[in-house]
């Protein structure tokens, strides 16, 4: 099965960047070399490719319709009562009042809609703390990131997260 992983936040923000973090243990965990910067591509492995984003955009409605599953990778500010969260995503049609905010599940809508096809989709969602101007995470959120690769390479060889 052909598989995307994508991460998306502002790095500049502390923990609001913990999804470039998690996608770069991942593709250790996978065998390939990550790389430095947020805003050098990822790499691709034979189990996955990567990319990495500050916000959703309409745009990657097309490219998530290409593969069979999509696993997505966000910081959340503790309205969710776990600390690394894993949840089935479904296309959703949903409305928003910023203009610059697009969730998961309406992308997937986009690309059901636009497309007629919906890959398999997770969210993963790792606790932020803190989201001051660094570009280093928080503690209590890097010492999240090993769980949530964990996890998410277990979603990936099919096993229970």
């Amino acid at each position: 099965m052909s598989t995307l992983f994508i991460g998306y936040g502002n790095p500049d923000r502390q923990d609001d960047g913990v999804a470039w973090h998690v996608l770069t243990g991942i593709a250790q965990e996978l065998g390939a070399e990550p790389s430095s910067s947020w805003e050098d591509p990822l790499p691709s492995t034979p189990e996955a490719d990567f990319a990495f984003h500050l916000q959703l955009t309409p745009e990657l409605a097309e490219d998530i319709t290409a593969y069979d599953r999509v696993c997505f990778v966000d910081a959340h500010t503790g309205n969710i009562p776990e600390n690394v969260q894993v949840v089935d995503v479904t296309p959703e049609y949903q409305t928003s009042p910023f203009t610059h905010h697009l969730t998961p599940e309406m992308l997937l809508s986009m690309g059901q809609e636009l497309y007629q096809k919906t890959p398999e989709a997770i969210l993963v969602s790792v606790r932020g703390y803190e989201f001051g101007f660094k570009t280093e995470l928080s503690p209590f959120t890097s010492s999240l990131v090993t769980e949530a690769v964990e996890r998410t390479v277990g979603w990936l060889k099919a096993e229970e997260f």
